[in-house]
């Protein structure tokens, strides 16, 4: 593959139809987003490898959502990784690249080198927020940490919470082209069964704590088609996905050729923190001036840092917290 065509299709999603299956798809290749995103801290291994994960799945998931605005994804565990965040912001405009950021909250006494980065999270659960924007509701939904990665984590929370079979097959690391720097690299495959106008449950639950699989969703001829697909990505190989030597579109061929795909235009993605001056603030105002009192420096000034990009903010101590905002408007 030339360079041009290495440049073209990382930091990508391809978006995908299987006409003879009725299932779409995404394919997703990351690398300098990811290099931004772990570069803002300097994470163990095991933080890195869930980091990786989380946002690669957040990647290939908020291109298939109709989004306004913003698609969260979290894991939240009493294991030694606490908290994995990662936010993915819908373009502005069209053809403008979707934004991810990435961030975790962990305890390196407690992380146990050798063993797997899933094993880090503990008992939790895998959410799924999505937030269109200012005048619409949230909505959340919650599954429990099932399935052995993250991946596994989330076909769960599509089948349980949505009742849409999906499928991911991920691989994500450091790699190295001759010549060039260590950096990091993702890519992976997700497959989702067109949704049903009425959807059922086709059987008794076989997943693990007794959640919902894809399979236990589909029957019939749905099901027959959803097993071929699966049973085709599971050939696929981790140097494909990553590449740079296999394009997506070669690979959909490779895998997929039978079941008739179809690709769309692809979503660049970037690295990109939705973060500002005015947010922190708004998130300051639930203070009273006791409490800004206590985080105001010997300097006179309040100090903020965003968690995601390391952005740094300043404010007069006067300007913030609830009663500040009284004042402001006069009512105080």
């Amino acid at each position: 593959m030339t360079l041009g065509s290495k440049i073209a299709w990382d930091d990508t999603v391809l978006p995908f139809q299987l006409d003879r299956s009725d299932i779409r798809g995404r394919v997703a290749r990351l690398d300098g987003v990811l290099d931004n995103v772990l570069e803002q801290h300097d994470y163990p291994p095991q933080i890195e490898a869930l980091v990786a994960e989380m946002a690669l799945l957040n990647a290939l998931i908020g291109q298939t959502i109709k989004l306004r605005w913003k698609l969260s994804l979290q894991v939240r565990g009493d294991g030694p990784a606490r908290l994995i965040a990662t936010d993915y912001y819908a373009p502005g405009a069209d053809g403008s690249p979707a934004r991810i950021r990435a961030w975790a909250s962990f305890d390196e006494d407690r992380l146990e080198s050798g063993k797997p980065a899933y094993d880090m999270i503990g008992n939790g659960y895998f959410a799924l927020l999505l937030d269109q924007g200012q005048g619409n509701m949230p909505y959340q939904g919650i599954t429990p940490i099932a399935g052995g990665s993250l991946a596994a984590c989330a076909q769960t929370y599509f089948a349980q919470s949505e009742q849409l079979p999906t499928r991911f097959a991920l691989t994500f690391g450091r790699s190295q082209v001759p010549g060039e720097n260590e950096s990091w690299r993702a890519g992976g495959v997700m497959l989702q069964h067109m949704p049903k106008a009425s959807p059922s449950v086709a059987g008794d639950a076989t997943g693990d704590e007794g959640l919902l699989n894809a399979e236990d969703i589909l029957d019939g001829d749905e099901g027959e088609n959803w097993l071929r697909a699966n049973t085709l990505l599971d050939t696929v190989e981790d140097i494909e996905l990553i590449g740079p030597s296999v394009q997506p579109t070669d690979l959909l061929v490779r895998l997929f050729h039978e079941e008739q795909p179809r690709v769309f235009d692809p979503q660049p993605v970037t690295f990109g923190c939705g973060c500002s001056s005015d947010k922190v603030r708004q998130s300051l105002s639930i203070y009273s001036a006791r409490d800004i009192a206590t985080m105001t420096t010997e300097e006179g000034i309040v100090t903020a840092d965003c968690q995601f990009c390391g952005a740094h903010y300043e404010f007069d101590p006067k300007t913030l917290g609830f009663e500040a905002e009284v004042s402001d408007d006069g009512n105080a």
